[in-house]
């Protein structure tokens, strides 16, 4: 029988706790720890927290990183922030106790144009310590550019990409639906874009790794943000948006080289989206398309991608990477690593 991996889980909330209960169904994974700094968390059982039928697990949630990464520990799943910025200390506190760490920080998934000074810091750390990290999830990770390079291996060439994502987050976590300024009057909506509260973090990241896989040399990368309106009382299991007020985000992000758009990336999230769908359209030889009806489940897959990364960053050389680099598949609840 195969040594276990062991596993650590930084960030206990809705997503954090999704990932915690995938993980709890593979064999090949010992969960080994968890941290969190909310207070109403510390302390109690991660099972409990996270919302297991099994619970109790027997494992307490602690507000001290390097207590619970004193231990063997091979794997970290960080998912405390979106800003890369706010997280490094986390990140560095995991790479310098010698884990390998899988991340859904968004502005991680590809952070070498925006980020480039923190890249560089977070790769030499990992280099010196012997372990990899990545940044993963599913939109950005997977839906708008793991996904879209996946399609271009079967085209001789590519001239142009479009990538639609339209998600109803009515079915999602309430945080997001937070995020997207769900409930907001569209002055309240257009203050909180203004102030860099209300958006999708991720666009410009999965651009710039759509357009470094594709080889496409960019000269600019804009984006808008834009309010969807309700037309009609929408009501979700944590709030209600009325007609006229905002139900959610429309984002678009183009890249543009030699005056010509080379890459075009939509992404409409609000609640009551009318048939979501996630679509991807590769101009070239040949043209390709691909369309996921009902789109794919955010919450849900941001868990598998973050869980099914996990041998793949193992066997990953020492350094940071994205999952353009990475081979992603399913890890099996049977398997053995």
């Amino acid at each position: 029988m195969k040594k276990k991996v062991r596993v650590v889980q930084f960030g206990v909330g809705p997503i954090g706790s999704s990932i915690v209960r995938l993980m709890r169904e593979k064999a090949a994974l010992e969960i080994v720890g968890a941290i969190d700094k909310d207070p109403a968390k510390i302390g109690r059982d991660l099972g409990e927290v996270a919302g297991a039928p099994d619970a109790p697990w027997g494992i307490a949630i602690s507000a001290d990183p390097a207590a619970v990464l004193e231990k063997p520990v091979d794997v970290v799943i960080h998912s405390t922030s979106s800003y890369l910025a706010g997280v490094m200390n986390e990140l560095m506190a995991c790479l310098a106790a010698g884990c390998c760490v899988i991340s859904t920080c968004e502005e991680l998934a590809y952070p070498f144009h925006k980020h480039p000074e923190l890249s560089a810091q977070l790769d030499a750390a990992a280099k010196d310590e012997g372990v990899a990290l990545v940044g993963a999830g599913v939109n950005p990770g997977f839906v708008m550019d793991k996904l879209v390079l996946t399609l271009a291996a079967a085209a001789k060439r590519v001239d142009r990409v479009k990538v639609v994502r339209v998600v109803d987050a009515s079915q999602r976590r309430l945080p997001l639906q937070k995020k997207i300024g769900a409930g907001m009057t569209p002055e309240e909506f257009k203050d909180q874009v203004a102030a860099g509260v209300i958006k999708h973090h991720g666009l410009p990241e999965s651009m710039a790794m759509v357009a470094d896989g594709l080889g496409f040399a960019l000269d600019d990368i804009s984006e808008t943000i834009e309010p969807v309106i309700a037309d009609r009382t929408i009501r979700t299991e944590f709030l209600e948006v009325a007609a006229g007020q905002v139900a959610g985000v429309h984002q678009v992000a183009r890249g543009t080289a030699g005056g010509k758009e080379s890459i075009f990336m939509e992404l409409k999230m609000y609640v009551g989206a009318k048939e979501p769908a996630d679509s991807i359209e590769l101009t070239g030889e040949p043209n390709l398309a691909l369309v996921i009806q009902g789109g794919t489940h955010g919450d849900i897959a941001t868990a598998a991608v973050a869980v099914n990364a996990i041998p793949a960053i193992l066997a990953a050389p020492a350094g940071l990477h994205s999952m353009r680099d990475l081979p992603l598949s399913f890890l099996p609840a049977a398997a053995k690593l």
